[in-house]
């Protein structure tokens, strides 16, 4: 109920403060397990995506957030969790877990912080701990484009769900994690391009 509400609100502040322009939307799965992944220029990122997918999506964010009075209660009321950067978190992992197991829809920013300068960051490998963890997960990346001025356009392009397939007997090492998280992150920056 209130998650709608705010959805309500936010979408109505969003398109007052910028000029949204939505492509790909009708690739997003409507049911099922879900991870939309997108890079991260600005605060707006999580609002604005939340505000054009029509499933509630389920954001982890920095746990720093979450010791701001009030601010800290509103996250966890908009389905936001929080998570230890730069270190495993087991507890984010495992609430995170819950989430797709559930058929529900997983946001994260693979980079881990927003980027000052626009051009992407190297990924952390939880996004590859993830899709390898949960069975039938579709992988959604998102490009967000646009500088945040007030009246400026914001273009968030969709790309199609893929799916994470490992062999049965795949090592999954810190090294392997890597590289399978670069390769799913790559497909933000072939949406950039676009």
């Amino acid at each position: 109920m209130f998650y709608n509400f705010a959805k309500f609100v936010c979408s109505l502040l969003i398109n007052l403060l910028f000029k949204i322009q939505v492509e790909g939307l009708e690739f997003f799965p409507e049911k099922g397990a879900a991870i939309v992944f997108s890079n991260h220029k600005s605060w707006w990122d999580p609002i604005i995506v939340g505000c054009i997918l029509k499933r509630p999506v389920f954001f982890m964010a920095k746990k720093e957030l979450f010791k701001i009075p009030v601010f800290g209660f509103l996250l966890r009321k908009l389905n936001a969790f929080p998570v230890n950067r730069g270190a495993p978190d087991r507890k984010a992992i495992k609430k995170a877990l819950e989430i797709l197991n559930d058929k529900k829809v997983l946001g994260i920013f693979p980079e881990g912080t927003r980027s000052k300068d626009g051009s992407l960051k190297e990924p952390e490998p939880g996004i590859a701990l993830l899709a390898a963890k949960v069975k039938e997960v579709a992988l959604v990346p998102v490009a967000i484009t646009g500088d945040y001025r007030f009246f400026s356009l914001i273009t968030v392009r969709i790309g199609r769900p893929m799916r994470l397939s490992l062999k049965e007997e795949a090592k999954l090492n810190s090294k392997k994690l890597t590289e399978i998280s670069r390769a799913i992150f790559n497909e933000v920056s072939k949406l950039l391009l676009d």
